[in-house]
């Protein structure tokens, strides 16, 4: 059971959530980028390089297992999921500048990504040639990244109907899976996750929280509109997690290294709803604190 959810399962599990990512994308979501050079640019920045250093030394402080910290660099290197629009559309985010996030980030992780874990694999586990991603299972991560994306872009650009009414079903149907995929990861290792479920719930936690907030604070930093910050932060804040799993278990085979992806996969939802909410009582607060206008006398 085990052994089929890992060989078989999750890779499905992938290819449907990354089809239903192409089906909603068009070439022009490559394209507008142009519209919003400096808001695309700094959540680029920041999910690229400042999310790995800030997970980095998260696992430093944190003083991870090996293998666990390994793990967590591989989430920090993940693209930002699809589940990223739902929560822009929930909080007043532009939607459409998180499609566009969304499949920029899936390319260039197709780089990042094995760079990524190739050196947290070289700095924690030195000396372990089972793991790594060599060029073999570079192209692995490639197929399984972008060919459902391509598919489903293809699709669309034959059927934009048939696409537009799979939109709802698909995007139900991922989380669904997500759910499945992570209870699965869980399950199958839930004696090394009990064992570090104390350290994995306090670490998860906090790299979501700072993903979070890097990706609304430092775009409004740099005087980005608060519709594309909150975009920028549920983009960066959540990560496609499914894919961390997939690729920790097919491709790098080791069910521990999933953990922290599965862990994280369960609480950024939680925390992602929590910190909409309290970007939605500033708002508010920000509102009622605004001096109103006196009217002119007589």
């Amino acid at each position: 059971m085990g052994s089929t959810l890992t060989t078989i399962g999750l890779p499905v599990a992938l290819g449907i959530i990354m089809f239903g990512l192409g089906l909603s994308l068009t070439p022009r979501d490559f394209t507008r980028v142009a519209k919003h050079p400096r808001a695309v640019f700094i959540a680029l920045v920041c999910q690229l390089l400042v999310l790995p250093l800030v997970c980095f030394g998260l696992v430093l402080a944190f003083q991870l297992p090996p293998v666990l910290a390994v793990g967590m660099m591989l989430l920090a290197a993940s693209p930002g999921g699809t589940t990223a629009n739902l929560y822009s559309h929930l909080f007043r985010g532009d939607v459409a500048l998180n499609i566009s996030l969304t499949a920029i980030n899936s390319v260039i992780a197709v780089v990042t990504l094995p760079l990524i874990t190739n050196l947290a694999i070289a700095y924690f586990l030195p000396g372990d040639a089972s793991l790594g991603l060599q060029l073999s299972k570079t192209v692995e991560v490639f197929v399984i990244v972008l060919a459902p994306v391509a598919l489903g872009m293809l699709v669309r650009g034959w059927r934009t109907r048939f696409a537009d009414a799979m939109d709802k079903p698909v995007r139900i149907a991922s989380i669904v899976i997500l759910i499945v995929v992570i209870v699965g990861a869980i399950i199958s290792n839930r004696e090394i996750l009990l064992a570090n479920l104390g350290q994995l719930a306090l670490i998860t936690t906090l790299f979501c929280l700072l993903s979070l907030s890097i990706g609304f604070f430092v775009p409004r930093l740099f005087r980005v509109e608060r519709r594309q910050s909150v975009a920028s932060a549920f983009e960066i804040g959540i990560h496609n997690a499914t894919l961390a799993i997939v690729i920790a278990q097919t491709v790098l085979d080791s069910i521990e290294l999933s953990l922290p992806a599965a862990v994280y996969g369960v609480l950024m939802f939680f925390i992602a709803l929590a910190f909409g909410f309290g970007l939605r009582a500033a708002d508010r607060s920000r509102a009622d604190d605004a001096p109103t206008a006196v009217p002119a006398g007589p």
